[in-house]
């Protein structure tokens, strides 16, 4: 389920900082220094200036403003009821700042990602406690909102804390040890330590090959971004293997999709959600230009890229982008006499064009 499009302003009135006992201050959320803004829609939460509430209300608060208030009200109650209620009710939370950063990330929103890491990660805190394995992914979520913005310094502090909490837990399953080499891989990439890159996103290939299999969409996607490491080094033959077996997995994915969307009553279904069209759709789209610039193009390439956009809007209820695409694939494709995807692609157009002219309903 996506996030709903956040509102644009939240209500804060001004606090005095001195008019709170000793043990009673109360400070920013998004930085803790000293508060001088209050929420006014649940009372609980702080800021240090309008900047940060702002940002905090964008990125995630208006999400979850009202879930704050019995999280925040009753951390002091004992009663063992209504403590289990409420850990539940940080569980809840946590899931929910996940999906919204993730989302946000996804997306390239790295700044407003910021808020819903952060509350992320410090409710986890609140739940797990400090230096648990349970921490790793708020860590990972906070890092990569940081590393887009290029806080390369905060992004190895986060980096460090996780791998700490790894190393203390040797009987870790795969899956978060595949998401923080992916994170280190990604941090080292942007510093220009490309080796140690290398080493750790083939670090994360082993993990989630381990964990989902040679065939799944992490895997495939480890593949990919290994890929962009050895471009940056002008290793372009290394480059053009690798995305040959990323499309190749995904034209295999993407075919038995369109399969199941053929005998769906509804061609307006989405079959992904937004975050996932979108990473899927850019990884297409960057390996269909890398093939486009080079000096010999590799038509049968181009053919298997493009066909795999097709495919990929045509399943999410975009017959024009389908449609490019197709027109795309098909060209690269009669480039290669009896090409094994030309009849495919001519069959993918024609259900294009008859979904396009056939009438809307309410249009006679």
């Amino acid at each position: 389920m996506e996030p709903d499009e956040p509102g644009t302003s939240g209500v804060a009135i001004e606090i005095m900082p001195l008019a709170f006992p000793k043990g009673k201050e109360k400070y920013c959320e998004l930085c803790q220094r000293e508060a001088y803004l209050e929420c006014t829609k649940c009372q609980v939460t702080f800021y240090c200036n309008a900047d940060h509430q702002q940002a905090d209300w964008v990125g995630i608060h208006e999400r979850i403003c009202q879930m704050l208030v019995p999280i925040r009200t009753m951390k002091d109650i004992y009663d063992p009821a209504i403590r289990k209620k409420n850990q539940l009710r940080k569980a809840h939370l946590i899931k929910i700042c996940k999906l919204v950063a993730q989302s946000k990330l996804s997306e390239g929103k790295h700044e407003e990602a910021l808020p819903a890491a952060h509350c992320c990660l410090q409710t986890s805190i609140d739940l797990y406690g400090p230096n648990t394995i349970q921490l790793v992914p708020a860590y990972i979520l906070l890092a990569e909102a940081n590393m887009g913005l290029g806080n390369l310094s905060v992004v190895a502090e986060l980096l460090s804390q996780a791998e700490w909490a790894v190393l203390k837990n040797p009987e870790l399953g795969a899956s978060i040890q595949q998401q923080l080499h992916r994170s280190l891989a990604h941090f080292h990439t942007s510093a220009g330590n490309l080796e140690t890159a290398l080493f750790h996103f083939a670090n994360d290939i082993y993990f989630a090959c381990e964990e989902y299999g040679l065939d799944s969409s992490a895997t495939t996607k480890g593949y990919f971004l290994i890929a962009d490491v050895f471009a940056r080094q002008g290793r372009m033959l290394v480059v053009h293997s690798l995305y040959c077996e990323v499309a190749e997995r995904w034209h295999k994915h993407l075919s038995s999709l369109l399969e199941a969307h053929q005998k769906h009553a509804d061609s307006s279904v989405s079959f992904y959600e937004k975050s996932q069209r979108i990473e899927m759709e850019e990884m297409l789209r960057v390996m269909l230009e890398f093939e486009q610039k080079q000096s010999r193009r590799d038509s049968n390439h181009i053919a298997l890229i493009a066909h795999n956009l097709a495919m990929l809007w045509f399943v999410n209820g975009d017959l024009h982008k389908a449609r490019d695409f197709g027109r795309t694939a098909l060209q690269a494709s009669l480039q290669i006499p009896r090409h094994k995807l030309t009849e495919p692609i001519q069959e993918l157009l024609q259900r294009v064009e008859s979904l396009q002219t056939e009438p809307r309903p309410g249009s006679a």
